[in-house]
């Protein structure tokens, strides 16, 4: 592997695309103080040069080389949080440039704990800009396969199955308090315990984000969101041509049916490999059950929300 991560990180300097192992997903890495190899990622997903990017960084002292202000909360957070699936969204120093900010004057930054994503990061020695591995709005990598089957790169580490499995949680200290503009793993209440304050609601000015489309990780096939007492007369109103992705055991009516966890973090780490399971099986429509309404399922609610656009 060692071989690997500097080759990883010689095409990175080259101006070439990286695909990597977090613990969240896979991403899609460029040097993020290059415009030329940053367009090409841009290109590379389909991605809108207004939606911004997020930096990665091997320790958060180099992250925060790429904010003009660092408040308290962010040190906290980074100290109890970093390295791990968190992202901050702060105000931006001349290092962020317009073209991974999307011209605002703010800047997405993170720390990943995954081992492979940090020895890139520290043999890259700078920030790697990396959305994730896969085509814009469509639903995220969880395996090197994934990245593969779905895009062409330079480079793809293999770094087994992504732990968490869901994008990390973004939390914006940019506008003088913490609001969290992306749910994940790390929780509301872990911050508000963390930093014994109320955090804010997202408002319409927050600044524009990774995941913040109405539609976004959403298969070819449409998603259809279905409570939970109403998922039996579901199937049964659309007869065979279905795939089901449920917390219950299969119904002998649906050919394509996959079971999650009833554990939000076992669910999170199989939702996205399950959904494009069931996006090959080439169904009509992907009936998906409703998660619980409580806090521990805000990060789930929110990827199949915007699935089903």
């Amino acid at each position: 592997m060692n071989s690997e991560v500097r080759h990883a990180a010689q095409v990175l300097r080259a101006g070439g695309l990286v695909a990597f192992p977090t613990e969240t997903v896979y991403g899609l890495g460029a040097d993020a103080a290059s415009a030329e190899a940053v367009a090409r990622l841009y290109a590379a997903k389909g991605r809108p040069a207004e939606h911004p990017v997020i930096v990665h960084f091997a320790t958060a002292d180099g992250a925060f080389e790429f904010a003009r202000e660092v408040p308290d909360a962010a040190r906290k957070l980074a100290a109890h949080f970093w390295p791990g699936p968190l992202t901050m969204v702060l105000k931006r120093s001349p290092k962020a440039k317009d073209f991974v900010t999307g011209g605002q004057d703010s800047v997405g930054l993170r720390v990943p704990s995954h081992p492979v994503a940090q020895a890139l990061l520290r043999e890259f020695d700078g920030g790697i800009a990396a959305p994730s591995a896969n085509r814009f709005g469509n639903v995220s990598a969880t395996t090197a396969k994934h990245v593969v089957d779905e895009m062409k790169v330079e480079f793809v580490l293999d770094g087994g199955p992504s732990e968490v499995g869901i994008e990390s949680t973004i939390v914006d200290l940019s506008g003088g308090d913490v609001r969290i503009l992306r749910p994940g793993r790390i929780s509301e209440p872990d911050i508000e315990d963390l930093l014994k304050m109320k955090i804010q609601k997202k408002t319409a000015g927050s600044p524009r984000h990774s995941g913040g489309l109405e539609r976004h990780y959403a298969p070819k096939t449409p998603v259809v969101l279905v409570p939970s007492h109403a998922l039996d007369a579901e199937i049964a109103k659309r007869g065979d041509a279905v795939a089901v992705l449920a917390f219950s055991r299969p119904d002998e009516r649906v050919d394509y049916w996959i079971r999650v966890p009833k554990e939000p973090r076992a669910c999170a780490q199989r939702l996205y490999a399950a959904l494009r399971e069931l996006d090959a099986a080439g169904c009509g429509v992907i009936l998906v059950e409703m998660p619980p309404e409580s806090a521990e399922w805000d990060a789930i609610r929110d990827r199949l929300t915007r699935a089903a656009g």
